[in-house]
């Protein structure tokens, strides 16, 4: 007798079934793709923090901010409005801005008080400028924001408190994908933007309290701290790393004809002078009174004396007019280089010691004029290499 067949106990899937284990499978296998890519992203923002919160030089930590952002969010250029002084009344893009199409001849800067400040101090997220207009079209501020064409603004808020304005400019298409943000990439660049507005906020409170208040150069005590960590870094890279050291010839008479007012809007202005006449990455303080010192980066000798030259040229064509007063200025100055061959000093001190005894020197010789710190010169003119000299309070 033949055996009739077992029945099959497991169910057998339909096409029906079939589809709904399928999709089952494709939303999990999505599920675990977003999941992946936030742990990326959450790994990603944790650098950024790292990177942003070790950087305490403005201009710097602005580079950084901009470059990062702009990777983050595939776009060709950005830029930062930031308030210049705790009291400013503008957020002014002055030069920190990367790709962004800018009139060189028009001031991008925006008000503190206004309809677009109050949008962007109030709100947790992201805009796109349509929906800036949405909100107020009849802004100015939001129409002059427009003539740089952003494609996303976003607000860098730290205690309720707008510390800047990070606007992105045009989109990169990647792989067909649309140019429009997500919600998710508007979250995420809000939250890169959050970790920006801490680190700003600490850079630009460094950046007052190392800052001499009536010149807006640095003060010596942070000068000689930057200086002593580029000479490291000039010794490990066996680059030349400049200083040059300036005094306002005769400024006691300024002083004493004008009154001290005078003698302050003498010194603002061989202060700009100084300020315009160097690269961003250098650096220029009041190094006490009338006296000027500069770092010049990567700067040899043949620079560096250029650079003093144009400096002092500058000063002496300079046409100082102080209530209806014609008055003619002049510097000295004095020049010293790091050399790992010529002049291998391992102190800041003394390379600034070099050049304020070159520096004595100009004013020995005449005035008016730029000295290098040869050795064998300075030795011949009876002034130790690592001596500091002093003038009498007239010069």
């Amino acid at each position: 007798m033949a055996k009739s067949p077992k029945k099959l106990t497991g169910k057998t899937r339909t096409p029906r079934t079939q589809r709904s284990v399928v999709l089952e499978e494709v939303s999990l296998s999505e599920k675990i793709s977003q999941y992946e890519k936030q742990m990326y992203d959450l790994r990603q923002l944790l650098e950024i923090s790292r990177s942003l919160c070790t950087t305490l030089e403005l201009p710097t930590l602005i580079e950084s901010i901009l470059y990062t952002t702009m990777a983050q969010m595939h776009v060709l250029g950005a830029g930062i409005f930031i308030q210049e002084t705790i009291d400013s009344t503008f957020y002014v893009l002055g030069n920190y801005y990367n790709g962004l199409d800018v009139d060189p001849a028009i001031e991008y800067k925006l008000p503190v008080t206004g309809r677009l400040v109050d949008i962007l101090s109030n709100s947790g997220h992201a805009y796109t400028m349509g929906e800036l207009k949405e909100l107020a079209p009849k802004s100015k501020d939001v129409a002059f924001l427009d003539s740089l064409k952003p494609t996303l603004v976003i607000p860098l808020i730290l205690k309720n408190r707008l510390n800047g304005i990070l606007v992105l400019g045009e989109r990169i298409k990647i792989d067909g994908s649309s140019s429009e943000y997500t919600e998710y990439e508007k979250d995420e660049i809000y939250n890169i933007s959050s970790l920006a507005a801490i680190a700003v906020n600490n850079a630009s409170l460094v950046e007052q309290s190392s800052t001499d208040m009536m010149t807006h150069l640095k003060l010596k005590y942070y000068f000689f701290n930057v200086l002593t960590d580029k000479l490291d870094s000039a010794y490990a890279q066996n680059q030349p790393l400049s200083v040059l050291m300036f005094d306002v010839d005769f400024f006691k008479k300024f002083n004493d004809n004008y009154g001290h007012a005078c003698g302050d809007y003498v010194l603002q202005t061989v202060a700009e002078i100084i300020k315009t006449s160097i690269r961003s990455q250098d650096m220029a303080s009041r190094y006490g009174g009338e006296e000027f010192t500069v770092m010049l980066v990567n700067t040899n000798k043949k620079e560096a004396l250029r650079v003093a030259e144009r400096i002092r040229k500058n000063v002496d064509s300079k046409d100082f007019f102080y209530e209806g007063q014609h008055l003619h200025i002049t510097i000295s100055g004095g020049a010293s280089v790091f050399s790992t061959d010529t002049n291998p000093v391992t102190s800041a001190k003394v390379l600034v010691d070099q050049a304020d005894q070159a520096l004595y020197i100009s004013k020995r010789n005449g005035r008016n004029r730029i000295t290098y710190a040869e050795p064998a010169m300075l030795a011949a003119m009876g002034l130790p290499l690592m001596q500091e000299q002093s003038l009498p309070d007239d010069h």
